[in-house]
């Protein structure tokens, strides 16, 4: 017999539920337009066996709040995801734990070069070299003094240089005289025989130091460069020659490099470099701004290197020691004189005395281009000297007439330097350097 259509009428209220047909066997042919409504069956009787697929649209789900999703909570049961705020990503937190939408992190810093210590940035910035693979992050953000940590395969923080100051003054040669005198710089007394230069050169010029070696240039017209081991006593070793015949130049150090700027005998443009650690001769660095020999100066922890006056001019030149290439101005000196000494510590870099026994002191702060200030006197005017520091400490050792005096003062502070006692020599156009850790 023939299966005629269910109509609505023929139907009792609540008359069909789950266990009155067989699965799938109701189609749109046996019910007719409109026949069932939600008076017809039982509640709870459609379940998912009896819907088929695809036949839920948008349109038949819930309302819910303009931005949410949903997912599902621990037990299963769907939830709906909070809306986030612009520009917000949605995060995963894992297995058994809700999605969520947060801030994104910002992404590296990506170069074909790596950050160096001067590459200023926010704590815990990250930096990815493209070209190595090497991957940074920013552990200490102190300006122009920054520490990049390495986190990814390769190896090698990128930290500043140590700074190249040590806690013994050691004070070479002398116009007339080979000897070298050592005395510690964080106290008062008067200085010790170290040993002698390998020949009298009327001085030393360029000095240099990485704590456990200094070196320095002959004065006059040789190219000669010795150094000294710092924390023992002895006379000099031969190192290797200078790039020109002329003595005079202004040295500075980041600990690895050494450099050597200017000369006199004829005033000259000349910067040279060496590294310390291995003997050979000088290479070409670059040129001052202008020729001049006999100058102040010094460097800083980062690697700048100041080279103040000199030459009977004013002129303020700076170089960053790691790289090569010509100096650029700087600023000026608060006097226009040669023959001076200088030194550098606490982030300063000074210049004093000079030719006819000047007293004057003037002072910059490496990082910051700009003019000198006006530091203090020295106890005794005095040219052909020279200074050190043990980055807290300025010492000034010697001048013109073999003087034996040696000043001190704080670099961070100004005022007048006081007496700190006397060479065992005394000397004139001596170079001064510090050496042995603090």
């Amino acid at each position: 017999m023939a299966l005629t259509k269910i109509t609505k009428s023929m139907m009792a209220d609540e008359s069909i539920d789950s266990d009155s047909y067989v699965d799938g066997s109701i189609d749109n042919a046996h019910i007719a337009d409109d026949a069932i409504d939600s008076e017809h069956y039982a509640a709870g009787s459609i379940d998912t066996a009896h819907i088929a697929d695809n036949q839920i649209t948008l349109a038949k789900m819930a309302g819910g709040t303009d931005g949410n999703i949903i997912s599902y909570d621990s037990s299963g049961d769907p939830v709906a995801i909070a809306t986030g705020n612009d520009g917000q990503v949605l995060t995963s937190a894992g297995a058994g734990a809700q999605p969520a939408f947060e801030t994104l992190t910002a992404g590296p810093t990506v170069s074909s070069s790596d950050p160096a210590i001067d590459t200023n940035a926010t704590l815990g910035t990250q930096w990815a070299n493209s070209t190595s693979g090497e991957f940074y992050i920013l552990t200490d953000a102190t300006t122009d003094e920054n520490v990049w940590t390495n986190t990814g395969d390769g190896t090698g923080d990128i930290t500043p240089p140590a700074a190249m100051r040590g806690s013994r003054g050691i004070a070479v040669g002398s116009h007339g005289k080979t000897s070298i005198d050592y005395f510690a710089i964080a106290t008062t007394g008067n200085a010790s025989d170290f040993g002698d230069q390998l020949a009298d050169y009327s001085g030393a010029y360029g000095m240099c130091s990485n704590i456990t070696r200094a070196t320095y240039q002959s004065a006059g017209s040789s190219n000669t460069i010795e150094y000294l081991t710092c924390a023992s006593t002895g006379n000099a070793t031969d190192f290797g020659n200078r790039t020109l015949s002329k003595g005079g130049s202004r040295g500075g150090s980041n600990g690895t490099r050494g450099i050597m700027a200017g000369a006199n005998t004829s005033d000259d443009v000349t910067i040279d470099y060496i590294t310390i650690a291995s003997t050979g001769n000088a290479l070409d660095f670059g040129d001052l701004t202008v020729a001049r020999g006999d100058n102040g100066g010094g460097e800083n922890d980062a690697g700048r290197l100041v080279i103040m006056g000199g030459g009977s001019n004013n002129t303020i030149d700076y170089i960053t020691i790691a790289s090569t290439g010509n100096a650029q101005d700087f600023g000026d000196r608060t006097i226009s004189i040669a023959n001076l000494g200088g030194c550098g510590g606490g982030g300063r870099a000074m210049g004093f005395g000079g030719t006819t026994a000047y007293v004057t002191m003037d002072y910059v702060t490496i990082a910051t281009t700009g003019n000198a200030q006006d530091f203090g006197d020295l106890t005794v005017g005095a040219r052909g000297c020279d200074g050190t520091s043990n980055d807290t400490r300025g010492v000034r050792t010697g001048g013109y007439n073999q003087q034996t005096t040696i000043d001190y003062w704080t670099m961070l502070t100004t005022g007048n330097a006081v007496d700190f006692g006397d060479l065992n020599d005394g000397k004139q156009y001596n170079g001064t350097i510090s050496g042995v850790p603090l």
